[in-house]
C-alpha cells in the first residue's frame, strides 16, 4: 500500500515577506521617530503645514525646558519609585499565589482562581471611588505607598495568571525528587522552579513595569500633590485650556519613554521567550 505525500500549499515569495515585515517594522517604528524629530524642533516648525521632516537648526531647547523649568525630574522619579515599588510587591505576592494555585489543591480553588481574574475585567471607573475611599481611610492619599498598593492590586491578578499557566508546565517529578533528597516545599520553589521559570518572572515583571510607569486614571485622582505626581500626570500639564506646548510634550514623552525601551530591550530574548511559553503552556 502506497501513501503519497500531501501537497504543500504555495506559501509566499519571500520577497513579499520580507517586504510586508518591513512595512510592519516602518508603520511601528514611526511614531517613536516623529516623536523625537518633533522633540528638536522649534515651534514655528512643529505648526508647519505641510509639515518639516527634518529640522533646519535642531534645537535643544524643548529638553532645556522640560528638565530645568518643569517639575518633569521630580515626576520622573515619582514614576520610579512607585513603579519598581508595585512590580516588586506584585511580583513576589504572584509567585507565592501562582505556585498555590499549581501545586496545591484545596477546597474553593476554582472559585478563588476566578475571583482573581474578576479584578482584571472590572473596568476603571468602577473602582476609583471605593479606591480613594479606602485611601483616605488609612490616610494614603498623596503617598508613595497608597499609589504602589494601587497599582500591586492593578497589576497583580493578571501576574498570577501567567505565573501559574507557567509553574504548572514544569514536572512535578522534579520536585517530588527533590522532597525525596529532604528539600521543603519553599526549597523547591527557590531551587527548582523559579530558576525553571526565568523568562516567565521577566514576562510579569516587563508587564507590570510598563502597566504602572503608563497609568494614568489612578495617578490622577490619588496622587493631586507635586511631590507624588507620575510622569503621564506631568505631560498633562503642558497642556492648558487656550494652549498646548508640542515640544515640550514630545521632550518629555522621549524621557517618559526610554526606561520603558531599555527595560525591553535589555530583556526582549526572556520577554518573548516566556510570553509565548506561557501562551503554548496555559
Amino acid at each position: 500500500m502506497s501513501t503519497s505525500a500531501a501537497p504543500k500549499r504555495p506559501g509566499l515569495p519571500l520577497p513579499l515577506i520580507w517586504l510586508g515585515s518591513l512595512v510592519l517594522v516602518l508603520v511601528c517604528l514611526f511614531p517613536f521617530w516623529w516623536m523625537g524629530l518633533s522633540s528638536i524642533k522649534t515651534l514655528r516648525e512643529l505648526y508647519t503645514v505641510p509639515p518639516i521632516w527634518w529640522p533646519e537648526v535642531p534645537s535643544l531647547e524643548n529638553y532645556r525646558k522640560v528638565l530645568f523649568e518643569s517639575n518633569i525630574p521630580r515626576y520622573f522619579l515619582n514614576s520610579l519609585v512607585v513603579s519598581i515599588g508595585s512590580t516588586g510587591l506584585a511580583l513576589i505576592l504572584a509567585i507565592f499565589a501562582s505556585y498555590g494555585f499549581a501545586r496545591f489543591d484545596f477546597r474553593g480553588k476554582p472559585l478563588l482562581q476566578s475571583f482573581v481574574l474578576i479584578g482584571q475585567l472590572l473596568p476603571t471607573a468602577a473602582i476609583i471611588v471605593p479606591l480613594f475611599i479606602t485611601l483616605r481611610v488609612l490616610g494614603l492619599v498623596n503617598t508613595y505607598w497608597g499609589l504602589i498598593l494601587v497599582y500591586m492590586i492593578l497589576t497583580l491578578p493578571l501576574s498570577v495568571w501567567m505565573l501559574t499557566s507557567y509553574f504548572r508546565a514544569i514536572p512535578m517529578e522534579l520536585e517530588e525528587a527533590a522532597i525525596i533528597d529532604g528539600a521543603s516545599r519553599l526549597g523547591c520553589l527557590f531551587r527548582i522552579v523559579l530558576p525553571l521559570s526565568v523568562p516567565g518572572i521577566v514576562s510579569v515583571l516587563v508587564y507590570a513595569f510598563v502597566t504602572t510607569w503608563n497609568e494614568f486614571i489612578f495617578a490622577l485622582c490619588f496622587a493631586t500633590d507635586a511631590s507624588v505626581k507620575t510622569l503621564p500626570i506631568g505631560l498633562a500639564e503642558f497642556s492648558t485650556e487656550f494652549n498646548t506646548d508640542w515640544g515640550a510634550v514630545m521632550a518629555a514623552s522621549v524621557i517618559m519613554t526610554l526606561p520603558i525601551a531599555l527595560l525591553f530591550l535589555s530583556m526582549q530574548r526572556l520577554f518573548v521567550g516566556g510570553m509565548t511559553a506561557g501562551a503554548t503552556k496555559g
